[in-house]
């Protein structure tokens, strides 16, 4: 191989000055740097450029196509302001490659240095002419152009190769930094629409764009609104326009910003509400209730004409029971006037009755009314419906089950169970039945019983009945002493069973009892656990936790450790957003418990936390 075809690969290869030595040397475009380099290099960092370029002349006339060596030449040239052989220095390697974009922005550099701007942007301007549509080559031209501050030039260079390419989606993020950075933000925000993000359902990457555009300058920020709010009046039927809107006002905080916003676009373009449905959703999913409601009651209030006008009173019950909850710290007027609404709704669209939202009206009644009666009357309703899906009421009466465990009812709960159990043999909703009516018979001491049902149910298709049946199972065997003493797992059993109740106080004051009596009793990580679910109840994290941190230090070897830790992890993911101690956890999990099964979720939730994607939510 001859010694101009050797050069034209090595310049091909990423010949500029702009790239750090040690950064092409692990691409392999150069060797390690030797004493004479480093030596130079030393003298041109002392400004001794003399004896620099006396190093470098002679290296670069024993190899001229090591690309290291003409850079470290061609930069200690102009920094001893040699401008006429940093110019000979150059012309040399173009006589080798004339079409080398690199080379001409070397060239560039030097009249730009001499103060010969209309020079400089000649050969600039040749470096784009000779741009070949190599990614490579495209990156490294425009890296050397915004190394100089020269972002017209950046931008040209990206628009020139994808234009040679015929992909207009090409360097679709870039670009749109370019145009942001030089204040204009239309041009930005068109350009990450039309890159193939949206199309191709890559939402998130726009938004992780704009966050990156607009950082915390508010002026950028109010440009990108400006430009939305013109986009979405252009084109009224592109839902991702608002939903970019929405998502830059949540960015600030901004609720009340955005819901003017999406009421005012409402207006303008006569959706009738449909705008605002979707907005509440939205700030539902950001836990920001009372906006939600806001945004369902300027539907509601446009009255029974407005087509959305039952879903939105709908939804904004829906919005209520979440906000309950929520909130630790509901009050029971909250409550009544929740359950007035639901009422009241019912009586104007008694067709709800066939619909899922009336299972949380249920639950209201039952679970935060303490009025489980009339959350089985609520049910019962449901299930008598003429239309009501078969999957529904059989959903319907499994949480009717429950709640005749609250008033007592242990029979009742037990037929209403199997009832569901026998029309849903082969689904998850009969294996669902199944196991509540185990663990029934364990809240009643039927210990026997229950190991029957949980061993069929310990291959259940569904991995969380599985997993539930085998630690209740585990729980039966291990907790029976060889005596046959029953009393320690009945009282806990009980317990279990008062927790179950929301009896909480109750609950609390029988364990504190069994821990007392058999203080030296297997059951006593079974206890904290329950301790630390009585706390995560009344959303009492720190004494959760420190209840899971004993089960770990003290049995962390039995059969709940792998529980423990992975509770740990979640609390610090879920609840208290600790992402450090949440990725610590999961970790630790893997490590000490490698067969426990929840290893596959916790890489899972590692890797999530790793990348920064969108957390578990409560």
């Amino acid at each position: 191989m001859n010694l101009r075809i050797v050069r034209l690969i090595i310049v091909l290869l990423g010949a500029s000055i702009f790239l750090p030595c040690k950064g092409i040397a692990q691409m392999g475009a150069a060797p390690e740097a030797t004493a004479p380099v480093l030596q130079a290099r030393d003298y041109a960092a002392n400004k001794d450029y003399d004896k620099a370029l006396n190093i470098f002349r002679k290296l670069y006339q024993q190899n001229p196509s090591d690309v290291s060596i003409y850079q470290d030449y061609l930069n200690t040239l102009l920094q001893a302001k040699k401008y006429k052989d940093a110019e000979k220095l150059v012309q040399g390697q173009l006589s080798f490659n004339p079409r080398n974009s690199l080379l001409y922005i070397d060239l560039g550099r030097i009249y730009d240095a001499e103060n010969k701007s209309k020079k400089a942007n000649e050969q600039y301007d040749l470096a784009i002419q000779y741009i070949s549509g190599d990614d490579m080559l495209t990156q490294q031209m425009a890296n050397a152009f915004m190394l100089m501050s020269k972002d017209e030039y950046a931008v040209r260079t990206y628009e020139r190769s994808r234009d040679i390419i015929g992909n207009p989606y090409l360097y679709t993020g870039s670009l749109a930094t370019l145009y942001a950075k030089q204040g204009n933000m239309e041009k930005a925000l068109d350009i990450l629409m039309e890159g193939g993000a949206i199309q191709f359902g890559g939402l998130d990457n726009t938004k992780a764009t704009l966050l990156q555009l607009l950082s915390t300058d508010n002026k950028r920020m109010q440009q990108a609104q400006k430009v939305l709010i013109k986009k979405i009046n252009q084109q009224p039927e592109n839902t991702v326009y608002p939903e970019l809107l929405t998502w830059l006002y949540t960015q600030k905080n901004d609720w009340e910003g955005a819901l003017i916003q999406m009421e005012a676009l409402d207006a303008r373009n006569g959706e009738n509400g449909r705008r605002m449905i979707d907005f509440a959703r939205t700030a539902l999913k950001e836990k920001q209730y009372d906006i939600a409601g806001k945004a369902y009651d300027e539907v509601i209030d446009k009255g029974k004409a407005s087509e959305y006008y039952p879903l939105a009173k709908s939804e904004r019950l829906s919005a209520g029971m979440l906000q309950i909850e929520n909130n630790p710290t509901y009050t029971q007027q909250q409550v009544a006037d929740l359950a007035k609404q639901y009422e009241d709704f019912l009586t104007e669209f008694p067709q709800y009755y066939g619909a899922d939202m009336v299972r949380d009206y249920a639950t209201l009644e039952a679970q935060y009314a303490n009025n489980p009666q009339k959350g089985i009357d609520i049910l019962t309703k449901a299930i008598e419906q003429p239309n009501a899906r078969k999957d529904f009421a059989a959903l319907c009466k499994l949480q009717a089950g429950d709640y005749y465990i609250l008033v007592g009812k242990i029979w009742d709960a037990s037929l209403t169970y199997s009832q569901v159990e026998k029309d849903f043999k082969q689904d998850v909703l009969g294996e669902d039945a199944r196991f509540r009516n185990a663990k029934l018979a364990y809240y009643r001491g039927d210990f026997s019983w229950a190991q029957y049902q949980l061993s069929i149910l310990k291959a259940s298709t569904t991995e969380l009945i599985a997993n539930d049946a085998l630690y209740l199972s585990v729980l039966i065997t291990e907790n029976i002493g060889p005596d046959s003493n029953y009393v320690p797992l009945l009282r806990f059993a009980h317990a279990d069973l008062l927790l179950f109740q929301n009896k909480d106080k109750e609950a609390e004051t029988l364990l504190d009892s069994l821990s007392s009596a058999f203080p030296k009793h297997p059951l006593n990580d079974d206890i904290l656990m329950l301790r630390a679910k009585i706390a995560e109840k009344h959303h009492d994290y720190t004494k959760e936790l420190a209840w899971l941190k004993q089960i770990y230090e003290q049995y962390g070897k039995d059969v709940l450790g792998d529980d423990a830790v992975f509770k740990m992890a979640e609390v610090y993911e879920k609840y208290l957003h600790q992402n450090d101690q949440a990725k610590h956890y999961y970790e630790q999990l893997i490590i000490d418990y490698p067969g426990s099964t929840f290893v596959q979720t916790a890489r899972k939730r590692l890797k999530n936390l790793n990348e920064g994607t969108a957390p578990i939510v409560p």
